[in-house]
């Protein structure tokens, strides 16, 4: 019965979604995957494919709280977690926290700021929580940040750094849609943003709280965890890589792989869940060697290599 009512919310979520996002179920899923496993969602792609609008979408089909903070190369520390601010009224300072307390925090374009202001984001990605000034507040629940970042721009940006990276338990590409998906657009789309009254809030954050608590109960066998142990591993002894996935991959991996299987309408974890999922999981973990090439989506090729070499339990 537990089971039964997580699917029909997350349907109804998706289909509402939908309707801003045409032709773009996989990565619907992607960051409902991401959202289900308490963490945290990187979309790699160019401007002007939907990035922006699946994070909006999100927020308001859940009826949360929606921040957005555009990422620019004088953006600071405080300008995303908050600061110390003077109280004429009281003649002393007060902490007033900033946009990132939130359900849903857009960071858009994040490899436009620089690593100081992006590492102000760790404490929140990990801990959700922020602290200033020895004054630490518990963020909302469910917490999520999507981090959109444009790889074919170098100049004025900065990479983000690894452990940054580790913090996102999926990163993807939108990709353009499909002809006839992108034709649907054209024709019932006359503003380029979402409007209030296009999108309504179709579950509640108490709904999502539900999801999240249920993907816990979600079983994954001990074979299905040697799987994912495996193909770690074999991202570490790979001769292309340097630095391979760490055990936080791992366990992430894992965590996506519940969180899909719910998805999925399933209580349990099978092979395919892991297969299909390890790019997205450990893709952008991985640290190349010098010589190798610099070219989109060569990890995520590794570790479908990776996958495919490791042997099924029968």
């Amino acid at each position: 019965m537990e089971f039964k009512k997580s699917y029909e919310i997350i349907e109804r979520a998706t289909a509402n979604i939908e309707k801003s996002i045409a032709g773009k179920r996989q990565m619907i899923e992607l960051v409902m995957t991401g959202l289900i496993a308490r963490s945290h969602v990187l979309i790699e792609d160019v401007p002007g494919i939907g990035k922006t609008t699946l994070a909006m979408a999100l927020a308001r089909t859940i009826g949360g709280d929606f921040s957005r903070i555009q990422m620019t190369a004088d953006l600071l520390p405080g300008d995303i977690v908050g600061g110390l601010a003077f109280n004429p009224k009281t003649q002393d300072f007060e902490v007033r926290w900033g946009p990132i307390v939130g359900n849903i925090i857009l960071c858009d374009e994040i490899n436009r700021t620089t690593p100081k202001t992006q590492s102000a984001l760790l404490e929140c990605m990990a801990e959700s929580q922020i602290t200033i000034d020895k004054q630490t507040l518990n963020l909302k629940d469910p917490f999520m940040v999507i981090a959109t970042l444009n790889p074919f721009e170098y100049e004025g940006c900065y990479n983000l750094g690894e452990s940054q990276k580790d913090r996102f338990i999926i990163s993807f590409k939108m990709g353009y849609p499909d002809f006839e998906s992108e034709k649907a657009i054209l024709k019932n789309h006359n503003r380029v943003n979402i409007r209030p009254e296009e999108l309504t809030a179709a579950i509640t954050t108490n709904d999502v709280i539900h999801l999240q608590n249920t993907a816990e109960k979600v079983k994954i066998s001990d074979d299905v965890l040697e799987y994912i142990l495996n193909i770690v591993t074999m991202t570490r002894s790979d001769k292309r890589v340097e630095v391979g996935a760490s055990p936080r991959g791992a366990i992430l991996l894992k965590l996506a792989s519940c969180a899909y299987a719910l998805l999925k309408n399933r209580s349990y974890v099978i092979y395919d869940d892991v297969k299909y999922l390890a790019p997205f999981v450990i893709g952008h973990r991985l640290q190349l060697n010098a010589d190798q090439p610099v070219e989109t989506g060569f990890c995520e090729k590794i570790v479908s290599e990776c996958v495919n070499m490791v042997a099924i339990k029968a």
